[in-house]
Formats: C-alpha cells, structure tokens, sequence
C-alpha cells in the first residue's frame, strides 16, 4: 500500500500554506496515522515552528536533492527529526533550496527526484505531507510530480482567486507528461463569515471548482498564530476550538479519498 503523498501548495504567499500543512498532518497524526511533514520551502516556516533551527542542522532536505539515488536511504535518517511536532516526524528546510534552480541544470530527470527518494520511505508512514514553496520553480515540480493529491489553500479573498492560473498552467503542463494526471482538491481558509467579500468569494469558488472543492471551510481563529508563537500546533493549545476542529473535518475527507 505504501504511504500517500499530499503536496500543499499555493504560489500565492500567506494563504495558510504552511498552517495547513503542520494542523492536517498534526489532525491526521491524531487518527493513529504515521506522518512526515517535508519542508520544501527556503524559508523554513514550518521548521522553524518546530523550533528546528536551519543554521545548526547538519543535513536537510538540499542534502536529499543533491544526493544520488543509491545514497538517499543513508541519508534519510540523518535529516528526519521524530515526533518534532505532535507525534510527526519532520524532514526540515534550508534556505539553501533556493540554490537548486542553478545546481539541478545539469541533473537528468531533476523534476522526479523527491518522488524517487520517497520511494524507501514508504512502507514507513500514512501519509507524507509536503509544504511547498510559494513560487513555481523546481521544487513544486517535484513535489507536484510525487505526489497522489494536491491540496490547495485558497484565502477567501479576490485576490487569492487571481493568483491561481499559474499553478493551473504548471498543473496543465504536467499532465502532458506524466502517466496520470494530478488530482487536486482546494480548500478554502481564512474565512470570516462576517464578510462580504469573503461570502463572495466562497460562493465563486464554489461555482467554479465544484468536486474539487473540500467542504470543510477554514475560519479564521487566533488560535492558530499563538501555536505558531509557542511551536506547537492549534492541537496543544485547544484541541475544540473552530480552528481545531475544521481540520479534524479536512482529516476526515482526505481520509475517504483512499
């Protein structure tokens, strides 16, 4: 059966990209499922939200795209830190990822290197969960090309709804190559009810993705940036709050796609 692949990914910044990834994995560790959470992002938020700090690690995820493909099982173990964040393992970032436009231009097969070294990891977790960066470059393609289901954040916001087209045009380019398309599923964040703008908006999405929608709707709630200030996940701070349960509600229906 071997672990499913859910890429998080949204090449419009502060849409609740890296809160998604860390609160689904964090719900879905809950469920008794075994997670790694891989940062792919230069910026290292979600490491850094761990408390992981990037300039006293020894190895991370750049080691794993430089490395060749006999080498990755020896390496794995070196970067994945257990249980880093409610019971997930956590396979941290660099600023140095940003560096593999330029390192990658004389690799061969460079878009499926993620998916490759994935490979012996699989019999190990549930689920892996990748936030990706917020632009489109070499690591969302390789997260795209790894994984079975990419989840979208989209704020409900005018604005958010415009920056998608170049994440469809990446999709639509790969589904040319690749054996069978991407799916995806886009769900909604940053609600506030009490906004009209953002009424309209969901009602848009709504309208527009259909099916690929998720149903579960995420509000906004303070909750996640005092987790995101204490290093834990909205979890820890209450496990009841709206924040908390919409992504038990997101678990659930990623859990019945399978």
């Amino acid at each position: 059966m071997g672990a499913k692949i859910l890429a998080v990914a949204n090449q419009k910044g502060g849409v609740g990209k890296t809160t998604t990834s860390l609160t689904l994995g964090s719900a879905l560790s809950r469920r008794g499922k075994k997670v790694l959470l891989l940062d792919l992002d230069p910026h290292a938020c979600a490491t850094l939200h761990a408390k992981i700090y990037p300039e006293e690690l020894r190895a991370s995820l750049y080691d794993i795209f430089l490395a060749q493909d006999g080498v990755w099982p020896d390496i794995w173990p070196d970067i994945i830190h257990p249980a880093a964040l409610q019971g997930m393992d956590l396979a941290p970032g660099s600023i140095r990822l940003s560096e593999l436009e330029v390192d990658f231009r004389e690799r061969t097969a460079k878009g499926s290197v993620l998916a490759r070294s994935l490979h012996v990891l699989m019999t190990r977790y549930d689920f892996v969960v990748l936030d990706c960066p917020p632009h489109v470059g070499i690591l969302l393609v390789n997260a795209l090309v790894a994984a079975d289901l990419l989840i979208i954040p989209i704020q409900t916001d005018f604005l958010a709804l415009h920056g998608l087209k170049l994440l469809f045009d990446t999709l639509h380019t790969l589904n040319k190559v690749l054996p069978s398309p991407i799916r995806y599923r886009a769900v909604p964040t940053m609600y506030d009810k009490r906004a009209k703008a953002c009424t309209r908006v969901l009602d848009l999405m709504r309208r527009k993705m259909g099916h690929a929608l998720f149903a579960t709707i995420i509000g906004v709630d303070t909750h996640f940036r005092e987790a995101s200030a204490l290093g834990c996940t909205i979890y820890d701070i209450d496990a009841q709050s709206r924040g908390a349960l919409s992504y038990d509600s997101l678990a659930e229906e990623v859990l019945s796609l399978w």
